[in-house]
């Protein structure tokens, strides 16, 4: 499997042993969806739920931060996901949250590959493709999570690469966000970005049927936002869920040296101290 399957490869492989589907669907606060409720009225057959809002550190202040190796493994034995699992994320959020589970999964190294269902349950549905309801049940697994921190980016790392400049910075927030002119949605949030990062809007991405766009029109996002895709990226964005689709865009156009700052602004935009830049990259 590729970084992405389509629907109809999808459904070529339902029910096939080895094979692990998981509902990474997540909402940000104030949406008014619960990701749960929503995955018990309809998931992919034979889907189980990640509740990848639940996957992340309980003790660090800022959402969403990687969970411990135990924590990680754990969720993942209860999901029946074994070290050789096929894995495939999806989901069904307008912050398309599955690009978050794919890049964590493989941070710790888990499976014998990963791939994202490229447009999610919603086009599987209209396709008119096989669906369940209810919770879903799963036998226990064996995978052993290990993360892997290269591809991980923390705020002193940030921090250093002021100085160096080693890492060309992508943010994957909205435009006014990212300039200043809109409001953080959590309350006490400084605005503004990362100095000298670059904007790219994460749906941006995605062509209309919710696809990831490819090849050369994928690649003149980035360019257009200002990015050398021969330098090394690390990609941010609210609290690290829109920052992996970035991530995986880059990766799926083939660039290997990337990593995710998994604080994100909902750490750096936290901190009195950090440098903070406001306007147009």
């Amino acid at each position: 499997m590729t970084i992405f399957v389509t629907t109809a490869q999808l459904a070529g492989e339902l029910g096939q042993a080895g094979l692990i589907i998981l509902d990474a669907t997540l909402f940000l606060p104030g949406s008014g969806r619960d990701a749960r409720a929503e995955f018990e009225a309809a998931h992919i057959a034979g889907a189980a739920f990640l509740d990848l809002d639940t996957l992340a550190d309980p003790d660090d202040p800022a959402p969403h931060m990687l969970p411990s190796d135990s924590m990680m493994t754990q969720r993942m034995q209860a999901l029946g996901v074994h070290g050789d699992s096929r894995i495939v994320v999806y989901d069904n959020s307008p912050i398309r949250s599955a690009a978050r589970a794919w890049w964590m999964i493989r941070a710790y190294g888990i499976g014998a590959s990963l791939a994202i269902l490229d447009g999610g349950l919603a086009n599987w549905q209209a396709e008119g493709r096989p669906v369940e309801s209810g919770a879903q049940a799963s036998a226990s697994g064996t995978a052993i999570a290990k993360l892997d921190r290269a591809q991980v980016r923390s705020k002193a790392d940030i921090l250093a690469n002021l100085e160096s400049g080693a890492a060309q910075v992508l943010d994957a927030r909205g435009a006014g966000r990212f300039t200043g002119a809109e409001a953080e949605p959590r309350p006490g949030m400084a605005s503004g970005h990362i100095p000298g990062s670059r904007n790219l809007p994460y749906s941006a991405l995605f062509a209309a049927d919710g696809s990831m766009k490819s090849g050369a029109d994928l690649r003149a996002l980035y360019e257009q936002a200002g990015i050398d895709l021969d330098r090394p990226i690390v990609t941010t964005c609210g609290s690290g869920v829109t920052a992996a689709i970035l991530l995986a865009g880059l990766e799926h156009l083939g660039k290997g040296d990337v990593a995710l700052y998994d604080g994100s602004w909902s750490e750096w935009g936290a901190d009195k101290e950090t440098p903070k830049a406001t306007g147009e990259a």
